[in-house]
């Protein structure tokens, strides 16, 4: 899997001098809107949400990529270097990691630390006696970035953006507030109709493709099993899967969750040798065609008739 940044230091210098050329200030859109570039769906969206179209919110992220591979382009660092605003979470996406850093940091939001990033590959995934080779495998800045799948921990973020982008445009700031405030009653909301319907599921045990709902299950009483792990492209081990498979076989678990974006070839395989059901869990790193919803509030809805009756909530 391909991680680094793919600019080399002349492709770098041409990107920050074009973009330095071309104002000396920070770009505004299209139609003279202060530009924000943020750095995959779920930063997006809340962006977008609190924005309320009075700035040009653009993704690094193209929907369907996935995106802990992507790679930034030059002309992706000249918009990021020429925005007036770059939001992102350190920990999930190195090339953006790294291309932020040649960024004005004045015009940078790292959200992760607000979104409160507690979770080890360790545990969350039940792992606690795997090596130290493989738990660096494993690890992203030693924790798990998947913030947005915890309603609570996503409202975090989205009130720092909120005040940020009052920052960024005063004369608007009221309305940020406003939409602020409408996005995390939305959010509280949908925490819970989680908490309400997984109050009392009879299968504790959440067996999932990769170790991205540890935020989630950690929220709703669950015990995440990621079958790959914190990285979705790793390759479990033949004694990992006899462990997730005996796993499934010792505590009844009739669902292996797959996911959009993940080949699923080890979830069937766990599946067919257990009598276990296939069901999908979105992490909703980005939204598709083949998404069980056109926004987060539709997917992440749909995420939850699956945990009912996957995990028989009654």
């Amino acid at each position: 899997m391909k991680r680094r940044l793919a600019l080399g230091a002349t492709a770098i210098a041409i990107a920050v001098t074009a973009a330095a050329c071309g104002s000396s200030a920070p770009d505004g859109g299209a139609d003279d809107r202060p530009s924000v570039v943020t750095s995959f769906y779920p930063i997006q969206f809340a962006t977008e949400r609190i924005a309320g179209g009075a700035l040009d919110v653009s993704v690094l992220t193209k929907p369907g990529a996935e995106p802990h591979d992507l790679e930034i382009a030059p002309q992706d660092l000249a918009r990021m270097t020429g925005a007036s605003l770059v939001v992102y979470s350190r920990g999930f996406q190195p090339a953006v990691d790294e291309a932020a850093e040649q960024v004005d940091a004045e015009r940078v939001l790292d959200v992760s630390g607000t979104a409160g990033l507690t979770l080890t590959p360790a545990e969350e995934d039940g792992h606690a006696d795997e090596s130290p080779e493989e738990h660096a495998e494993h690890a992203h800045d030693g924790g798990d970035p998947h913030f947005w799948l915890d309603p609570q921990r996503y409202a975090s973020v989205a009130e720092a953006i909120g005040e940020r982008l009052a920052q960024l445009d005063p004369e608007r700031a009221a309305t940020y507030a406003e939409n602020t405030r409408a996005f995390v009653s939305d959010l509280t909301a949908l925490d819970q109709e989680f908490t309400t319907a997984l109050s009392s599921c009879s299968i504790s045990e959440l067996v999932t493709s990769h170790s991205a709902f540890g935020y989630l299950a950690e929220r709703y009483g669950f015990e995440q099993h990621g079958i790959a792990g914190i990285s979705p492209e790793a390759e479990p081990s033949a004694a990992a899967l006899k462990e997730i498979t005996d796993l499934v076989r010792e505590h009844g678990i009739t669902t292996i969750y797959q996911e959009t974006l993940v080949e699923p070839h080890f979830a069937e395989t766990v599946a067919a040798s257990t009598g276990a059901q296939l069901a999908t869990l979105d992490p909703l790193e980005g939204i598709t065609e083949a998404s069980a919803g056109r926004d987060y509030f539709e997917v992440m809805r749909s995420n939850l008739t699956a945990l009912t009756q996957g995990q028989d909530c009654s």
